[in-house]
């Protein structure tokens, strides 16, 4: 729809893709989502019964930097767990505060933990790298220091490695926000279930992930020796990592019912930062895989790689669009009715996504208690969007000439939560 029809031509095929682009995909995830739970997430298909199998051992891998008030209740959590042979591996790479001396502690009190301590911050793919070397299980479990794993999550994940052939080479989980008092946790639940997981459910209808979830996945490692493990010189190696394993055919799969607790930031710096470092990951993955589209063969992974590069363009769109709209109207009221009937026509569009993602979630957590304090969220991250892109490309053009160790920083854990 056009609603500035004295515009230059190039400029109302700019403005008709601004408003149809998230319209189209919003109604792409609702229809993914949707598919994806009447086909492949009914309770009735996904019932586990632990004693139908042979249940391997795996490595949980645990990579820490800064962890000193987290990384305790991790480890205890995990020592609990029901599954039935299991080592954890924790590697601290660089802690500046007490990490060190915390594992330490937590190493005389639990056997199946073992710690490596690295004196230097490298990075996360660095840490998993040396874990991955010392581990002794074919299947690796990688989880973030702060999460609480459930404990029905391995039996899930694994179970695919067993049923589904030997080119499973990765299974991501479902995380699941364990802070949830403060407005910004409530708007990131809200995000995890409206967008992330309506995602992650159509791209596994369409057959390829973009990312599995560094939360919660786990990994054959045969997969990983053959794409040559994570990549050290990308910030984000869940994502680099899905890309080179699909590349070389091994299938992501998406596990809903594998879950795991974690804490998301907040405050809006932690969050700012967090979602840029997404982004770039992002574009690194799009700068550096571009070559997919030399072989036939990737014509799956086509579709994902092509959302990513029409988001970007979206967001870059968008900016010049508003930038356009304050110097050339000779009224702000034109800009304001333009953002009015994108962001209704959004914010209804939302609504029904929002609906169908919640029901779909809460079969595993009772967040459909949030649709009104956040049903206009998705909405918003749009909007927020552009800015965090913006952001993020020149860091990811910098990142790629630069190369090196993709360090990491301490994140914004929030408020701790007891489950």
């Amino acid at each position: 729809m056009l609603l500035f029809n004295d515009f230059p031509p190039f400029m109302q095929v700019v403005q008709s893709y601004i408003f149809w682009y998230p319209f189209t995909m919003s109604l792409f995830w609702i229809a993914g989502a949707v598919i994806f739970a009447i086909f492949l997430e009914k309770d009735d298909n996904n019932e586990i019964n632990i004693k139908d199998y042979n249940w391997p051992k795996i490595s949980i891998l645990v990579p820490c930097y800064n962890e000193e008030e987290t990384i305790a209740e991790t480890i205890e959590w995990l020592s609990k767990l029901s599954y039935p042979q299991y080592e954890i591996i924790v590697v601290n790479d660089g802690s500046r505060d007490s990490t060190e001396n915390v594992l330490i502690e937590l190493a005389e009190r639990y056997d199946c933990l073992r710690v490596i301590s690295c004196h230097e911050n490298k990075g996360k793919a660095n840490a998993l790298h040396i874990a991955a070397h010392a581990a002794v299980s074919e299947y690796l479990l990688c989880i973030d220091s702060d999460a609480l794993l459930d404990d029905k999550a391995p039996y899930y994940l694994i179970r695919h490695f067993l049923n589904k052939g030997e080119r499973v080479g990765a299974v991501t989980g479902n995380p699941r926000i364990r802070n949830r008092d403060t407005l910004l946790a409530k708007l990131q639940l809200v995000e995890y279930a409206s967008i992330i997981g309506s995602i992650k459910r159509t791209q596994r209808v369409l057959g390829k992930i973009m990312t599995v979830s560094g939360v919660i996945v786990a990994f054959r490692k045969k997969a990983l020796v053959d794409v040559g493990l994570w990549d050290r010189d990308m910030i984000t190696e869940d994502i680099a990592v899905s890309w080179k394993l699909q590349k070389r055919f091994w299938d992501v799969r998406y596990e809903p019912y594998a879950l795991c607790w974690m804490l998301v930031p907040e405050t809006l710096s932690g969050i700012w930062r967090q979602r840029v470092r997404w982004a770039q990951g992002s574009q690194e993955v799009v700068l550096k895989h571009w070559d997919i589209f030399k072989d036939w063969r990737q014509r799956r992974i086509w579709p994902v790689y092509l959302e990513q590069i029409f988001s970007i363009l979206w967001s870059v769109l968008w900016l010049i669009t508003v930038i356009y709209l304050i110097f050339s109207l000779t009224s702000l009221k034109q800009l304001i009715v333009w953002l009015s009937f994108s962001s209704f026509a959004m914010v209804l569009l939302s609504c029904i996504q929002l609906s169908v993602s919640l029901f779909n979630d809460s079969k595993y957590d009772n967040v459909l208690k949030y649709y009104l304090c956040a049903a206009w969220y998705p909405t918003v991250y749009w909007m927020v969007n552009v800015f965090v892109v913006i952001t993020a490309i020149p860091r990811s053009i910098r990142s790629r000439i630069k190369g090196g160790y993709a360090t990491w920083n301490s994140p914004d854990r929030g408020t701790r939560s007891s489950l």
